[in-house]
């Protein structure tokens, strides 16, 4: 059994009582019983023959080493050097360490008989006829390596030689294998007979053909696998690539102590195919918010694929906004009913009676990567409207915000592989029925993921979430009832001007007809007092801002500079078309567009392709006259994603439009009041109004 001597032991040294103050390698500082401190090696401390650790059993051996000393060396160089130890000890003491009290010396190493140099000489010829060769010399330099390191010193240095992972192999080799598994880093997953082809075109570039002969296969891999450890050389060429990518230093927990003082934001491809409107599945794109205090999604919205700067943005203003409880969903998932303070939030904003368990969080500072989604001036514009912070990532770096990359794998964990038409990671992992086993549009898609979100993600204990006082581990939504108290809360109340402000814009002139955009003229009767005119702002020239949804072209917001607020112009040619198009629609039905009759302008002969192209693609596919693939997919695209896009804000009263009569060029005006109210197409608490007359046109 070993003893261990510690700090604060008390021990007897020199006939006097001292108290161990110090333990700092093979020497310790001991404080007399006047106070003195003196310092004394452990090898005297331990061979002084009045030594011994008050109140210690006194059948214990006197050893003061531990045993952990030699945790990481072999058992066999241990048990040597142990070995060691008790010769060492003898020759010095007279006694071997843990002999009983009263026990004689040995004659050949009793002190009073013989000196020191007698006593080696003795141990070593003993040694000698034991089996294990030892001089003179042998012996006193094992005695000078105790008295310098204790027992450590005693160790075999050849086992503590660090050993190559290369061996002997030449250098001249080893450096060409590591150029070229660097040089294989963003090329395609190869075999090792390509990378022993590149080795070998090295070596003759360098030294020379000949000149330095290849190892054999078998000692050429093993050369490979040595060098090549956690590179993943003959692996997936993504993981390889992120490997490569992985900081050097130690990786740096990201915290945060009260609800939005970090959002992380990413977008990736979700493992679920959706029927669009064409009747073809596809996979579908996720953007998603996650909040690092408390876990909670913030805002999870589905686009298809090929998501713009505009759905960043109106992220933003989802996640600014209570989630409304939807019909069918169970009354459990009210907030009324959960552990969120929701009597205290409903006193501040009344929105919260009729909300889901789901709190709303108020950014402080956004993560989100260096894509031109988040980066472009629509989103960064947005962030600064709503006194948001944006912090990008490093380049390829997705471990600066590895909340929101974990947190999409747990999506399609958790809900994904729950989902018909659910795709597996890869193509390796998809079943081969998938396109028709998906049943689910994008917009029933997107309201599953919401109740999922509400049911299982907010009311799930997650791992990462410990409670302050208990340890217990939380939900997102009991985590934010926990940190709401401490932080607060400031609701945000977004208005039909809050979505404009979010979109995209440009500056242009008011000329007579009106506005210009992308090949269409937009205009209204509110526009008159500004035509022509410089709008004040002198740093853009006198033009005027315009702000547009790139989901909805049929009309664009242009600021007024002069009153305030923002002037409504609709497309001149709106009365052709009877459906919402977007900015991919748009381009698609230019490229198709020719010279229309009489010379008709190229912007009217785009609306009737444009308007073609949207009925046909609604009606299906004429007997012996499909319409183009290309035709009926672009128009599901925009139908699955103007069905969703627009955040749930508080409605404006509608205000009176105006158009252009096809017919007579006059100006005609409809009102919510009037009889002849048009039909209403709502969409994210807006509603959009299709002029009469547009209906008859797009009906004939």
């Amino acid at each position: 059994m070993t003893r261990l001597l510690r700090v604060g032991d008390r021990v007897v040294f020199d006939g006097a009582e001292h108290q161990v103050s110090v333990l700092s390698g093979s020497w310790v500082r001991l404080v007399g019983p006047d106070g003195t401190p003196r310092a004394v090696m452990l090898t005297h401390l331990v061979g002084s023959p009045d030594f011994d650790i008050v109140g210690a059993d006194p059948g214990e051996p006197r050893t003061v080493l531990a045993d952990h000393v030699l945790a990481d060396v072999g058992e066999d160089v241990a048990r040597r050097a142990r070995e060691w130890e008790r010769h060492i000890i003898e020759v010095e003491t007279g006694l071997p360490p843990g002999a009983e009290p009263g026990t004689a010396p040995r004659t050949e190493y009793d002190p009073s008989l013989w000196g020191l140099q007698q006593r080696v000489a003795a141990k070593a010829e003993e040694l000698s006829a034991s089996g294990i060769p030892a001089s003179v010399a042998t012996v006193q330099r094992m005695r000078r390596r105790y008295r310098s390191g204790g027992l450590r010193a005693l160790v075999d240095g050849r086992s503590q030689r660090p050993v190559s992972s290369v061996g002997r192999a030449d250098e001249r080799v080893v450096a060409a294998i590591r150029d070229a598994l660097a040089d294989q880093l963003v090329q395609s997953t190869g075999t090792r007979d390509r990378l022993r082809h590149r080795v070998e075109s090295i070596l003759t570039q360098r030294h020379g053909a000949g000149v330095v002969p290849l190892p054999p296969k078998t000692t050429f891999g093993r050369l490979v696998n040595a060098l090549s450890v956690g590179q993943h050389a003959f692996g997936a060429a993504t993981t390889r690539r992120s490997t490569a990518n992985r900081p050097g230093g130690p990786f740096t927990v990201t915290w945060a102590t009260r609800p939005g003082q970090q959002v992380q934001i990413d977008t990736t491809v979700l493992d679920v195919m959706v029927v669009f409107d064409d009747g073809q599945a596809r996979r579908v794109e996720l953007t998603a918010a996650v909040d690092v205090a408390t876990r909670t999604i913030c805002a999870a919205v589905l686009r298809p694929v090929g998501t713009k700067a505009v759905d960043a943005s109106l992220l933003l203003a989802r996640m600014l906004v209570p989630e409304p409880m939807r019909p069918g969903w169970d009354e459990s998932l009210r907030m009324a009913a959960s552990r969120l303070p929701h009597r205290r939030l409903a006193d501040i904003d009344a929105r919260m009676e009729q909300a889901a368990a789901k709190p709303v969080v108020v950014p402080e500072t956004i993560v989100c990567d260096r894509g031109k989604v988040y980066l472009s001036d629509t989103f960064l514009r947005a962030c600064q409207t709503l006194g948001i912070s944006v912090q990008p990532a490093h380049p390829r770096s997705p471990t600066d915000k590895g909340i929101v990359e974990r947190t999409f794998g747990s999506i399609n964990t958790l809900f994904c592989q729950y989902v018909a038409g659910y795709t597996g990671r890869d193509v390796a992992h998809r079943g081969s029925r998938v396109q028709t086993e998906a049943v689910w549009s994008m917009a029933q898609m997107q309201d599953l993921l919401d109740e999922w979100i509400i049911a299982g993600w907010q009311q799930r204990p997650h791992e990462g979430l410990l409670s302050p006082d208990t340890g217990r581990v939380l939900s997102p939504n009991e985590m934010f009832a926990v940190l709401v108290t401490a932080a607060g809360y400031v609701p945000l109340m977004l208005t039909g001007d809050d979505y404009v402000e979010l979109l995209p814009g440009s500056w242009r002139t008011i000329n007579d007809y009106g506005v210009r955009l992308d090949g269409r003229t937009y205009d209204s009767k509110a526009l008159n007092p500004h035509r022509r005119q410089h709008s004040g702002v002198a740093a853009e020239q006198g033009l005027w801002e315009v702000r547009h949804d790139p989901y909805d072209l049929t009309h664009v917001w242009v600021r007024n500079h002069r009153d305030g607020g923002w002037i409504r112009a609709g497309w001149t040619h709106l009365p052709m078309v009877a459906a919402p198009f977007a900015d991919f629609t748009w381009r698609h039905a230019r490229q198709q567009a020719t010279s229309g009759p009489a010379g008709e302008p190229d912007e009217t002969a785009t609306a009737r392709v444009l308007a073609d192209l949207l009925r046909r693609a609604g009606e299906g596919p004429a007997p012996q006259a499909p319409p183009d693939e290309t035709d009926r997919r672009v128009a599901a695209r925009t139908r699955a994603a103007a069905a969703s896009h627009r955040p749930r804000v508080a409605p404006e009263p509608a205000p009176r439009t105006t158009s252009t009569s096809p017919r007579t060029g006059r100006w005609t005006t409809s009102s919510p009041s009037a009889s002849s109210t048009p039909a209403r197409r709502r969409n994210g608490g807006y509603d959009r109004r299709v002029h009469p007359a547009g209906r008859r046109a797009a009906d004939q």
